[in-house]
């Protein structure tokens, strides 16, 4: 007999230990057969004694599922991502699947290579926040041939067919926008987030689409394309102030911090002489000065959603049509604003004072 703990036992070692078939072994570990509880009692203890690890490829080729599911992101050093895949990982885990992570850095040809190496490993399906750009269609026949569903998280493709998971985007620009409205601003500009992704122009839309509520014109000077990263919003924030806005809407949290070193170059002081409203809401914004007024996302159940709803289509197969998914957004009142500076003007449309955080 091996000796306990060795490295190298497999199914041969277990069945002679615990003196039943190599089948009943399989039956036992994987749960695909029924098995009396003393022979199962007898497989794990010889499974423990031997330090057995299942071949999770093998099972994968028998059962044709490999309980793992890829997922994608644009840039997991961005602070919104961690926590859209802890949302997913959480999910996924309670239902039996473990979850692989990359990063696309918003790269059309990178994400390619991650698909296709996610369908190569044999994974159950993809969760991924698409690259700007559209999709070979080569690469949508591999996937669709290998079986492979996907859900989309936050961004959506024009004529690819998958679930979506999305937020709300045009609604909280909107509500960020006309928050800014209420307290008496006019000038308002607005930095946008990638060019091509769909969340962005959302954001857009939401923006102008407030603007036009409140009959004001929509100034292009006054709209900066950036990218979500802290650097384009010190280079929109420099371009931006030129033209003097009296308030400003960013599309994301990290593009806030880069407007912000644009507003000390300018010796500007926010919120006496540009507020601002961003896009996202982090627990340590508190300790800005002054605190950020926020959009707050739900980046962990956007990850969670999107996990389940993959999980659900591997269940039910692909008898059910596509699905989307919308999660609103909640409003996180603070000074950067300048609430406390104009805060008669804060109302909410049913006349009542607006709640702050």
């Amino acid at each position: 007999m091996l000796l306990p703990n060795c490295p190298m036992a497999n199914i041969y070692d277990v069945a002679r230990a615990a003196r039943v078939s190599v089948a009943t072994v399989s039956a036992a570990v994987n749960g695909t057969a029924f098995v009396s509880p003393a022979l199962k009692s007898r497989v794990q203890r010889a499974v423990k004694q031997l330090g057995y690890q299942p071949n999770l490829l093998a099972r994968s080729l028998a059962t044709q599922q490999s309980r793992t599911i890829g997922m994608i992101v644009p840039d997991i050093a961005n602070p919104f991502f961690p926590e859209v895949v802890r949302g997913a990982e959480d999910a996924a885990y309670a239902a039996g699947y473990m979850l692989l992570i990359a990063s696309s850095d918003n790269d059309l040809s990178k994400e390619e290579v991650y698909l296709r190496l996610f369908v190569a490993k044999r994974v159950d399906g993809v969760i991924f926040t698409k690259a700007p750009g559209a999709m070979p269609k080569t690469l949508q026949t591999a996937l669709a041939r290998a079986g492979v569903p996907l859900v989309l998280l936050a961004r959506t493709v024009p004529g690819l067919r998958a679930d979506i998971v999305e937020m709300d985007d045009k609604r909280a620009a909107h509500e960020g926008v006309t928050h800014l409205l209420r307290l008496g601003y006019r000038r308002i500009g607005f930095i946008t987030g990638l060019g091509g992704a769909t969340t962005s122009r959302r954001r857009l839309d939401g923006y102008r689409a407030a603007l036009r509520d409140w009959q004001q014109p929509v100034d292009p000077a006054l709209i900066v394309e950036g990218d979500f990263r802290v650097e384009s919003g010190y280079r929109a924030g420099l371009e931006l102030l030129k033209n003097r806005p009296d308030a400003v809407f960013i599309s994301n949290y990290l593009m806030s911090v880069g407007f912000m070193e644009a507003l000390r170059q300018y010796q500007l002081r926010c919120p006496e002489d540009v507020a601002i409203v961003t896009c996202d809401d982090h627990p340590w914004l508190d300790s800005f000065s002054p605190r950020l007024t926020t959009i707050d996302l739900p980046k962990h159940e956007l990850g969670a959603a999107a996990a389940r709803l993959l999980i659900e289509r591997l269940s039910k197969g692909a008898r059910r049509a596509p699905r989307t998914i919308r999660l609103p957004s909640a409003m996180r009142i603070r000074e950067s604003c300048g609430c406390g500076i104009r805060g008669s003007a804060l109302l909410t449309t049913s006349g009542r004072p607006a709640l702050a955080r």
